[in-house]
């Protein structure tokens, strides 16, 4: 299902916010994805990411754009800023507690051997609260982006409920049943316990 060719709908987030989650919702949902499969399925994402790589290079090339007309694609927060301000966006913001959010990028850094995951988890999720803080000031300020944001936690707990609520704000032409099925409340790892450990 396509959209309106002059609006951008965009999945952003925190890296492990969810943003692969609502990909797959709303692929289920109907809707055209641009993603170019080149970053298959793996352990952390059993479903796959639904990225497509030339939008990882906006800073200096834009021409993915061309191709999203309708359509909903990933893009990172932090690259959220480089979108031209002549083209309208409706952008579908994952939120997810923060020791999750650390937690599950820790353990897919450290997975693959990288320095990273060495990180202090109390100053990344600093980091991760301030560039959130960043991004949401730069948005309000947008006239051309429209921003539904969306917890992670809601989506696992209440799926039909949430996938009603963006079927609408994408103008109600999605099928919000299978896009609340497409959710499986197994795959969430990483949740935050009681205590306030995660699991």
């Amino acid at each position: 299902m396509k959209m309106t060719d002059d609006v951008v709908t965009i999945v952003s987030g925190l890296p492990r916010s969810g943003t692969s989650l609502m990909m797959q919702m709303l692929q289920a949902g109907g809707m055209t994805l641009l993603s170019d499969g080149r970053r298959g399925p793996d352990e952390h994402n059993p479903c796959g990411y639904f990225e497509h790589e030339s939008v990882k290079h906006s800073h200096r090339d834009l021409s993915w754009l061309s191709q999203a007309g309708g359509k909903a694609v990933k893009v990172i927060h932090l690259l959220l800023g480089q979108l031209p301000a002549n083209r309208n966006y409706q952008v579908i913001f994952m939120l997810r507690d923060l020791d999750e959010v650390v937690a599950s990028q820790r353990a897919m850094l450290q997975q693959q051997g990288l320095a990273a995951a060495r990180l202090n988890h109390t100053d990344l999720a600093r980091v991760f609260a301030q560039q959130l803080d960043q991004v949401g000031h730069w948005l309000r300020e947008q006239p051309n982006f429209r921003v539904l944001y969306v917890h992670h936690q809601e989506v696992i707990d209440h799926s039909a409920v949430a996938a009603e609520q963006i079927n609408q704000f994408l103008g109600g032409n999605l099928l919000a049943a299978s896009m609340a099925g497409a959710v499986n409340p197994s795959l969430y790892r990483q949740r935050k316990r009681a205590s306030g450990t995660t699991a």
